[in-house]
């Protein structure tokens, strides 16, 4: 192995050449180079004990070997090629966590202290480098990917189509820089992820910071987590105050942390006579920057000889596109130096609005009764309170003019929330949420006397929101930030400053406006005038407003503040954290309802502190975890039937109905090779590997990228418009890829594809497209699917498109994921799943891996309990899915909650049953039930996946049967004591089907189809069962204190103790119980020594007329 003689330079780089050369030796392949297994040589022997840490041992590990150490450039320190205890490579780790991205060998390596560099262009990103092996000569040539994938790159000495990533499963390739040996391995300090984060996050602070340090600092922050009930808004406001602080603190570092300099600018002038700046941000289109219509920009100018230092600031009008890359603000000053188009910084300015906002809606809600009223003060507090209906008279009708006629889900909604002061709607993809939304509000303004305000987390859903209320005839008032008025939308003559400037009642403010347009600024007095005119018009349209619509931080606004809004709705509810959906509810609410769909994405909330804290819960979740149940629409516009059916079943129990059939969702013109013509969706397997994008942070899979350069190329040649197309990726910089792919390489010209839309999952939010491909990216042994894995992701991915899906992956690595492993069998058993060219697909041969347990959950032990619910039959081929993954229709309780002895998993099975009589059922100790003496396996379910209707019972290992403990329903008001007296009336119910009927039978009578109740099980084995009638008769610590938990007393509590909340590892479920069907499936095995192999349990529940049972079922595999 040796380096082929050339010059390297004196600043050691690779010089004028900028071109490695590696000898591969005759017939030899790249990876083949280095591959020499002795350890001896120049290099150290790694970490020596007691010796003093060499120089350029790594700054994790302490690893020296020369040839597996390289040095950032970023700050001087070398870090191995290692993995230790991670998925990364340690310089990897270290370069993504300091966003660093220039690295240089080692000179005592085989390569000397070479800096990795682009031999066409110079650029120095580890992330984008690659190599390609030389056509005519046994050299690599290192090259960016930018410039392998240039179509000028065809022609040269090298062949890109071999062009390969230095960086390969997050390490660098072993021909660059090796792995260190066993020796010094084993040798090498252990640092676990969470050690190199706080090291990471040390030298932030203080470049000096060492190993020793961490845990040495001041003590880290006690952040509290939210709860699912508070004893007060004071509470309340202490637990999501220091959340939202947390959360604005961080987003403030990540704005100030965006400066860039050398930038240039291109000046141009508005209409409005204003100056406009274009420019473009390398960290923009690198993914590291997020930027919004309306965001403040500020540009600075240093100064030199010509022109003094200048700063100003404007704010963003246009974003890049299809058609052009520019970034555009509009600035507010207008001694702006146009004159000068280089060396300008752009940074952001950071504004605490909407954070202000948010501290101040929770100091309301805790210092004014007014805020809201006292029934949606406890309900929203978590407090059990008597339900209340209002006095409301329906319509005769419920259509709404201008709108399209409503299902009989929607109205059954509309109906509810008229009458109810606190209600949730949930509305699945495609279920006409936002019509059921715009009906609702026509009908409560026609009821109400006061104005209705209406919110969103969005711009873009409040503004479809106001265009269809405004076809209803009422008065529609829209608000937006100042910042957003000059921008043009299809409802700009609604908003609130465009209404105010057009009322002829204020003629002078109308003159005012056209002189300041003409002469771009006013006066210092005729500002000061305009100013006051206009506030004053603007008061007079909101006080004839009969809806006044912003987003949920814009209801914050001053001009708001002396409006009471008695009737409050909030679409989109789930997108927003609690306190932002807080800010238009703290308005004096006195009925409220909150629309969204918990099964599709959630709050973003950019720090993992405050998110894991519990941020990231929307007040529509809590509110459904508190038992107060949404009512669902079940009848999908959008989808082909097809499309439709695995979601439905995942997702949505089975409940989706289609209101469109599959010949008015099929496009035969297209002509497009669909596997299956019956079912317009397909996984086209492809097997290119992912890539690291040049930002450090996000993925890139170029063989998908091809893949969908040529299906949208054959939509497009099949007379598909563009705009009609959408590619969903998880990552920015497979987006980014695939525009600039299919911009360069595609067989149609860059004009064809400019309005193919290629965004994220967030983005396709309440979005459709006639057809969708969804690019997965991911192809790795180490690092899992990341954002793949969030049931909500592929949920709102798989439920954008009206007319076909394809999505793009692995098979194999998708497949160790249980949620896409159902997908996958899904698609297998409908004949979908294909691989090879458009023209010639075949089924796919690849063998689908064993899911992998997530973290949180396993097979179940003899310790564990298996809540699973289900509610179709639809439902049932998903049941263990659902287990495994966790969705937020169940819970698993943690194994430490059976109260069983810490070592009967390793006992024999007859040995533990006697050994370990705490064996008994956690719920039959709860309810009063008996349990068999040697049961392993405890399973509870409910009839619907949000039913408060317990049924439980164990299963004999010694008979290999289930014994029932009854059927045991929770009633309304029944206390501890009312549980163990029927409890003892069942004792001897047992397994056989005599049994069971006589169980069913005591059941029966304590059935209350209108009770609510709630279990609570949490880490601390405290266990609250109470109803929503008992509750207002007994105090939290009342009802927590009378609870018996079988052999476990717990003590007493006091009526001034705080009431027991729900810790993380908590499961609580409430809701009403419907009649259906209920299939459960569970498995143990694998912490049982005796048992080999998993065994699995099924049982359904029915429910006919009188009769209500188990039907059971044992098998063993």
């Amino acid at each position: 192995m040796v380096t082929q003689d050339i010059s390297l330079g004196g600043d050691g780089g690779i010089g004028s050449l900028r071109l490695s050369q590696l000898s591969l030796g005759t017939g030899a392949g790249a990876s083949d180079i280095y591959s020499s297994e002795d350890d001896g040589g120049s290099r150290s022997d790694g970490n020596n004990d007691g010796a003093a840490a060499a120089e350029h041992a790594c700054a994790y590990c302490g690893i020296d070997e020369e040839s597996s150490v390289v040095k950032c450039l970023g700050c001087r320190r070398w870090f191995c090629n290692a993995r230790g205890n991670t998925s990364s490579a340690h310089i990897i780790w270290h370069l993504v966590k300091a966003h660093h991205k220039e690295v240089q060998l080692h000179p005592s390596g085989q390569l000397g202290d070479t800096t990795l560099e682009c031999y066409n262009c110079g650029v120095r990103n580890v992330f984008s480098l690659g190599f390609i092996p030389a056509k005519s000569d046994t050299v690599v040539v290192i090259l960016c990917r930018a410039c392998a994938s240039a179509p000028s790159s065809k022609d040269v000495m090298w062949d890109a189509l071999q062009w390969q990533p230095l960086i390969h499963d997050r390490q660098l390739i072993n021909w660059l820089v090796q792995v260190p040996s066993a020796r010094a391995l084993q040798r090498a300090r252990t640092l676990g992820t969470q050690q190199i984060r706080s090291l990471e996050e040390m030298w932030m602070r203080s470049s000096g910071a060492t190993l020793d340090d961490i845990g040495s600092g001041e003590a880290e922050i006690d952040v509290p987590r939210v709860l699912l009930r508070y004893e007060d808004a004071y509470q309340y406001q202490n637990i999501f105050g220091p959340l939202v602080k947390i959360e604005a603190d961080y987003d403030r570092r990540l704005k100030e942390a965006q400066t860039q300099d050398n930038i240039s600018v291109r000046w141009d002038t508005g209409l409005n006579r204003r100056h406009l700046a274009y420019f473009q941000l390398p960290k923009y289109e690198l993914g590291e920057l997020r930027l919004v219509i309306g965001d403040e920009l500020r540009l600075s100018y240093a100064g030199a000889q010509l022109r003094e230092a200048w700063e100003g600031s404007g704010y963003v009008i246009k974003l890049p596109n299809g058609t052009s890359d520019d970034i555009c603000i509009e600035m507010s000053a207008m001694d702006t130096p146009v004159d000068i188009v280089e060396g300008f910084s752009v940074d952001f300015v950071w504004k605490s609005t909407t954070f202000d906002r948010m501290q101040s809606a929770m100091k309301r809600f805790a210092v004014m009764e007014a805020s809201v009223s006292e029934y949606i003060y406890h309900k929203l507090l978590g407090h059990e309170i008597e339900r209340v209906e209002l006095d409301t008279k329906m319509p005769r009708q419920f259509n709404a003019p201008g709108l399209p006629e409503l299902n009989a889900s929607q109205i059954d909604a509309i109906k509810s929330a008229l009458r109810s002061p606190l209600s949730l709607i949930q509305g699945p993809p495609g279920t006409g949420k936002t019509v059921t939304a715009a009906t609702l509000v026509y009908h409560l303004a026609r009821a109400n006397n006061g104005k209705i305000l209406v919110c969103a987390p969005s711009n873009v859903a409040v503004d479809q929101l106001t265009e269809k209320i405004h076809r209803t005839g009422l008065r529609v008032v829209r608000i937006t930030a100042r910042s957003r008025e000059e921008l043009e939308s299809r409802i700009s003559h609604l908003e609130l400053h465009t209404q105010a400037l057009m009322n002829d009642t204020v003629p002078e403010l109308q003159k005012l406006q056209k002189l300041k347009l003409v002469m771009g600024e006013l006066s210092s007095s005729d500002q000061s005038r305009y100013r006051r005119l206009r506030h004053d018009s603007e008061m007079e349209v909101l006080r004839y407003a009969d809806v006044i619509l912003c987003t949920c931080a814009g209801a914050g606004d001053r001009r708001l503040s002396k409006f009471q809004f008695k009737t409050v709705l909030v679409d989109e509810s789930t997108q927003a954290s609690e306190p932002e959906c807080l800010i238009p509810l703290v308005m004096g609410a006195r009925q409220i309802v909150l629309i969204g769909d918990h099964q599709q994405l959630g709050p973003v909330v950019v720090s993992k502190t405050a998110a894991s804290a519990g941020l990231s819960q929307s007040l529509f979740e809590r509110l459904v975890f508190l038992g107060l149940r949404p009512h669902r629409l079940v009848v999908q516009y959008r989808m082909h039937p097809s499309l439709s059916e695995f979601p439905s079943n995942f997702f949505y129990e089975g409940s989706l109905q289609n209101g469109v059939t599959a010949v008015e969702r099929t496009r035969s013109d297209i002509g497009f090779p669909w596997p299956n013509p019956a079912k317009p969706m397909m996984l086209l397997a492809c097997n290119g590997t992912e890539e690291i994008a040049s930002n450090g942070t996000s993925y890139i899979n170029r063989a998908e990228a091809g893949a969908c350069e040529k299906i949208v190329t054959r939509m497009l040649r099949a007379g598909l418009a563009a705009d009609q197309i959408g590619v969903i990726t998880p990552y920015e910089g497979q987006r980014s890829w695939i525009v600039h792919h299919m911009v360069l390489n595609g067989s149609l010209g860059a004009d064809s594809y400019k309005d193919v839309e290629v965004a994220s999952v967030d983005a396709f939010q309440g979005r459709e497209k006639d057809y969708i491909i969804v690019s997965c990216v991911r192809n790795n042994d180490h690092q899992g699917i990341g954002f793949l894995s969030d049931p909500r992701r592929l949920n709102v991915a798989l439920t954008r498109a009206k007319y076909g899906v394809i999505v793009l992956g692995c098979p194999r690595v998708l497949s160790r994921n249980p949620l896409w492993h159902e997908l996958l069998s899904y698609y297998k058993q409908h004949g979908v799943l294909v691989e090879g060219p458009l023209t010639a697909l075949v089924q796919s041969t690849v063998r689908l891996s064993k899911p992998r347990m997530p973290k949180g959950s396993h097979p179940l032990g003899p310790r564990a309990m298996v809540i699973q619910p289900s509610a179709a039959p639809g439902a049932a081929s998903s049941s263990r899915l659902a287990q495994l993954v966790g969705r937020s229709t169940m819970r698993y309780v943690p194994p430490d909650l059976e109260p069983i002895a810490e070592d009967s998993g390793s006992m024999p099975i007859s040995q533990s049953a006697t050994a370990a009589p705490m064996s008994a059922s956690l719920y039959a100790g709860l309810l009063g039930g008996t349990a068999a003496p040697s049961s392993m396996l405890t399973q509870a379910s409910y009839a619907d996946p949000l039913a408060s209707q317990l049924f439980s019972q164990d299963f004999d290992m010694q008979t290999q049967g289930f014994t029932q403990q009854d059927i045991v329903l929770l009633s309304a008001c029944r206390t501890s004591t009312d549980a163990n007296a029927n409890a003892n009336a069942n004792a001897n119910a047992n397994a056989n089907a005599s049994a069971n009927t006589s169980a069913n039978a005591d059941s029966r009578n304590q059935f209350n189809p209108r009770m609510h109740a709630s279990i609570m099980f949490s880490q601390s084995d405290r266990v609250l069962a109470g109803s929503e009638q008992s509750a207002a008769r007994l105090s939290p610590a009342t009802a927590t204190s009378n609870v018996g938990i079988g052999t476990r007393k717990m003590e007493q509590t006091s009526d001034n103790s705080k009431p027991h909340q729900v810790t993380a590892g908590s499961y609580i479920q409430t809701q009403q119980f419907t009649q259906g069907f209920l299939t459960q499936e569970s498995m143990f095995g694998a912490a049982m020594d005796d048992i080999s192999g998993p065994t699995q349990f099924t049982q359904d529940f029915g429910s006919s007329g009188f009769t209500q049972g188990f039907t059971q079922s044992f098998t063993q595999y």
